[in-house]
Formats: C-alpha cells, sequence, structure tokens
C-alpha cells in the first residue's frame, strides 16, 4: 500500500470515528443467546469515546429453538444474533487494548440495520451465527453499501452444510456478481501482525475435546472471504470456527490453551487489517 494511500485511510477512518462520536446510536444491552454470555460485567468505562469500537451486526433470524424459541422479537435480543454477546465482544476488545495500541472502545456497539445510516459509523462488525441470517431487501441493499464504503465484518461461530447454505444465500443477495473464495495461507489477513500459517481450528467450548463441529457436521475449518474489486477483504469468514468462544472461554481450564492463543491472534490480525487496507 502507498504511502498516500495509507493516509488517506487513516484520515478516512477518523472521519468515521468523529461522526460515530457526535451522530452514532446510543450504547445498549440487549438479551444474549446463550445464558452464560448475559454474565459479562459492564467496564467502568464503558461510556468513554474511543476511535475503534466492536459492532455487533443485529438481524432477523430463521432459527428456532434455544433462547429464541416462541417467537422472540430479534429486536430485543435473545435470537441467533447475540451468540457470544457481550461477553465475547467484550473479551475482544480488552484483547486489543492489550495487544495493540489502538484506541478502543471498552464495550461493543449493537448495530440494527433498520436504524437509517448508523450502520456506517461502525466500521467494523461481529455477525454470529450467519446461518440463520433473514434479511429484508432493504438490509440487503444496505449491508451491499456498507462494504462498498470500506465496512469490514468478522463472519463467526457457524458449522456445517445447512448453516453454510443459509449463509451463502444472504451472501449471494448481497452480492450477486462476487464469488466467496478461499483465503491463502499467505494472505496479508494471516501477516499483518501474527504470523498464523497451517490449519487453524478455533473450536466451539462444547467441543474442547477436539470434535470440532460434531453438533452440526462440520469439522473441516475454512477461512473465506468475499472481496472487491482492489481484492480487499470485506467479509472475513471464519467457517467451522468459534472465535468468539475463545474470547468467552479462554480463562475457562476447560477450554484448549492453544485455541484461545489462535482466537486471540486472530483478533489482533483482523482487526489491524481492517484499519489499514
Amino acid at each position: 500500500m502507498g504511502i498516500r494511500r495509507y493516509h488517506w485511510l487513516v484520515v478516512a477512518f477518523a472521519l468515521l470515528a468523529a461522526t460515530a462520536a457526535w451522530a452514532a446510536m446510543e450504547f445498549r444491552v440487549y438479551r444474549s443467546f446463550e445464558e452464560q454470555a448475559d454474565d459479562a460485567p459492564l467496564p467502568e468505562d464503558f461510556d468513554k469515546p474511543a476511535g475503534f469500537v466492536i459492532g455487533r451486526l443485529m438481524y432477523p433470524s430463521g432459527m428456532r429453538g434455544f433462547r429464541g424459541f416462541g417467537g422472540n422479537n430479534w429486536r430485543h435480543g435473545g435470537t441467533s444474533w447475540a451468540v457470544d454477546y457481550p461477553r465475547g465482544d467484550r473479551y475482544q476488545a480488552m484483547i486489543l487494548r492489550r495487544l495493540t495500541t489502538i484506541d478502543v472502545r471498552s464495550v461493543e456497539q449493537p448495530v440494527n440495520l433498520e436504524d437509517g445510516d448508523d450502520v456506517f459509523d461502525w466500521p467494523y462488525l461481529m455477525l454470529g451465527l450467519p446461518g440463520y441470517w433473514d434479511l429484508t431487501d432493504e438490509m440487503v441493499a444496505k449491508l451491499r453499501e456498507y462494504m462498498l464504503r470500506g465496512g469490514f465484518i468478522f463472519v463467526d461461530s457457524f458449522y456445517g452444510e445447512d448453516q453454510w447454505q443459509g449463509f451463502s444465500d444472504g451472501v449471494r443477495r448481497i452480492f450477486p456478481d462476487r464469488e466467496i473464495v478461499d483465503l491463502p495461507d499467505d494472505h496479508p489477513i494471516f501477516r499483518t501482525v501474527y504470523h498464523l500459517d497451517g490449519q487453524r481450528t478455533v473450536p466451539h467450548f462444547d467441543e474442547y475435546s477436539g470434535r470440532a463441529g460434531y453438533l452440526s457436521g462440520g469439522s473441516v475449518p475454512h477461512w473465506r472471504a468475499v472481496l472487491d474489486e482492489h481484492g480487499r477483504v470485506m467479509m472475513a469468514i471464519a467457517f467451522n470456527n468459534d472465535v468468539s468462544d475463545s474470547f468467552q472461554w479462554a480463562d475457562d481450564p476447560r477450554y484448549p490453551a492453544e485455541g484461545a492463543a489462535l482466537g486471540l491472534r486472530v483478533a489482533v490480525n483482523f482487526a489491524v487489517y481492517s484499519l489499514s487496507h
């Protein structure tokens, strides 16, 4: 990347951050999809503005069962978009604060695509359990514009061919003109800070025995992406992986240390990539 382009990106992100500070939706907390993820203390500095915020993409869900059973309104939380939220997002923020010099807010930001142009104030979004998203046409158009403007989406926490089908159907609606591609081991997103070579598996907490994906039939990890016309990763996809579980359970002795270590390195690489590309 040339110096001029890098400086432009820094200026552009600063403008986005300033917009978020003055015009974005307020911080609020919804019910988690998982009972244990609701147990997330609110940091003392939760109301302190920062230049980088981990957004959590809210979406209508076609999923039935678990905490979303009985017709819960996705706008109130408790459905599939809130997987690993807010506990995982707050731990991810703590990781980035500890291991980088990025000015990171201590709490996440739930982002509802129905809230006008609010999504454009949050350049980094987490998307969990995407096999169950059920977007309206307006949401599809907004997400396409969001990514083409420079927004970055980290897709995580899904397994198996059924969930992949539901997710990829949504991507085809957003980008009918683009393919989902496999990322090579030497892609810059795996080299921005840490070099993540070889097989990269971040297991679901319930699968710490090594049977990654046994609940949904997905056991082989895939790191994929949707790229823009310049080759920038707009949507980074951790399929048959659960990176956010590594955030949630990093301090639990039952979760494998290698999974926790890989998850925090992925978090750092993806955040730095999103700011520099």
